[in-house]
């Protein structure tokens, strides 16, 4: 089992630093790492990362683990990694289903009938979307939410 401060290669298909988190199983701990990894993994000396780029990714890792949690059969495991772009989030669920919305224009939807708020913020924040079907079940979705330094 890996530790929160590790860095681990290759899970999940992710590139450079990735780290699979097995101890997150509710959104309010996986945006707690995101953050920790921001602060440690991505912040430097001489950058830090604008807070409403953090604000952004919060939102995105809370609806992605949020909704492997009530729609995709519980949450498998979830991953991150810091980037020179952002940060790289897989989150990985037990359902092979995909969401109708997942490829939408990201238009927040007139009224709610069943579909929320969650994909289209996530297709607002976020870049570089895919959805792989995993070979045992379930999926994976992994992005980039992009940060900016303040300057």
């Amino acid at each position: 089992m890996s530790r929160p401060d590790q860095t681990a290669e290759g899970n999940g298909g992710m590139p450079g630093g990735t780290l699979a988190v097995p101890h997150v199983t509710t959104a309010a701990a996986a945006r707690e790492y995101a953050r920790s990894v921001v602060r440690r993994q991505w912040d430097t000396a001489s950058r830090t990362a604008r807070e409403e780029d953090v604000i952004d990714l919060l939102l995105v890792v809370s609806e992605l683990v949020t909704n492997a949690i009530r729609h995709g059969g519980g949450l498998a495991a979830f991953e991150v990694a810091a980037t020179a772009e952002g940060i790289r989030l897989a989150v990985h669920d037990n359902s092979d289903d995909i969401p109708d919305v997942a490829y939408g224009s990201g238009a927040l939807p007139v009224s709610h009938h069943g579909h929320g708020y969650g994909w289209p913020l996530i297709i607002r924040l976020a870049r570089e979307i895919v959805i792989d079907r995993r070979g045992g079940g379930g999926k994976t979705i992994s992005l980039l939410v992009p940060l900016r330094a303040l300057r």
